[in-house]
């Protein structure tokens, strides 16, 4: 692969995570607006999967689909169905920062499922970052009045939870060589959608919205169509970069959360949440160093 082409997948991953950075206020919008969460990823997700359907057609065909292999298809469309609900769930329902930190502790189960899905060996330098994640997840989680360091909110335990099936969506997509880009973009719209309807069904949220004003659904088309073009740049990115390099670059996206919540938001993290984000960022960054080596050993 030449230089340019190695670049662009990099591009790629760089601008969607920026993008991320900012995707949350368009759902805390709608939230306010009086559009459940739960219903605001099903319709978001249904118009990106109406526009890649209508644009990638031809390349989908339907005995691509029925195989042997459609078994990682449907991995992928569950892992990626819980990463977006339990995305948008967190960012709504807890603070933006913790939420996101929390769900970047994908490069610890990241490790584990490239050792169990890609056979990559955990070195002793595997050992240190699986330590750096926790110990960082012990800092944020930790609770001065004592008891175990879990999530205490239920904005923490989405990004938690968010972060694991981010981390094995990843993987899978990575491991999957035998679909084109297509077929898995289609594979994660459908997967958000659909778990962003049933957790509709199941949570009872199904009051009229046919009164929300016209802004409000301009909004939602326009975090559809967001949706849609983020899918496309990161779907491409991940099938061309190896999954713990992946991992590091969506690191950006914590940058532009950090700025974009102290300008949209009054929340605010405490020295010791600061110190268990930068412990968890050493640790991806560790990763990339890691993965660099080893392509470098090839």
């Amino acid at each position: 692969m030449t230089k340019q082409k190695k670049l662009l997948p990099i591009a790629s991953l760089l601008l969607g995570a920026a993008a991320w950075g900012v995707a949350w206020y368009p759902y805390r919008l709608l939230e306010q607006a009086g559009m459940r969460g739960e219903l605001s990823t099903a319709l978001t997700y249904s118009i990106a999967l109406l526009i890649s359907l209508a644009l990638f057609r031809k390349q989908i065909r339907i005995s691509e689909v029925l195989n042997t292999t459609a078994w990682i298809l449907l991995w992928i469309n569950l892992g990626a169905g819980w990463t977006s609900i339990a995305y948008v769930l967190g960012i709504i329902h807890g603070e933006v920062m913790r939420v996101l930190l929390l769900f970047y502790l994908a490069p610890l189960w990241t490790i584990l499922f490239s050792r169990i899905l890609l056979q990559e060996r955990l070195s002793r330098q595997g050992y240190l970052i699986i330590l750096l994640s926790l110990t960082g997840a012990l800092l944020l989680l930790w609770q001065p009045e004592g008891g175990l360091p879990l999530p205490t909110s239920y904005g923490d335990w989405m990004g938690l939870s968010g972060g694991f099936a981010f981390a094995l969506t990843n993987v899978l997509i990575r491991k999957d060589q035998q679909h084109n880009i297509h077929l898995k973009l289609m594979a994660v719209l459908s997967g958000a959608a659909l778990t962003g309807f049933v957790a509709t069904l199941l949570m009872g949220n199904t009051s009229d919205i046919t009164h929300l004003p016209a802004n409000v659904w301009l909004i939602l088309l326009g975090a559809g169509g967001l949706v849609f073009s983020l899918s496309i740049l990161l779907q491409y990115g991940m099938t061309h970069v190896p999954a713990n390099q992946a991992i590091v670059i969506m690191l950006f996206e914590l940058v532009v959360a950090a700025v974009a919540a102290c300008f949209l938001t009054d929340e605010h993290l405490t020295s010791r949440d600061w110190a268990g984000g930068l412990v968890i960022a050493s640790a991806s960054l560790f990763s990339a160093r890691i993965n660099q080596n080893q392509d470098l050993r090839k």
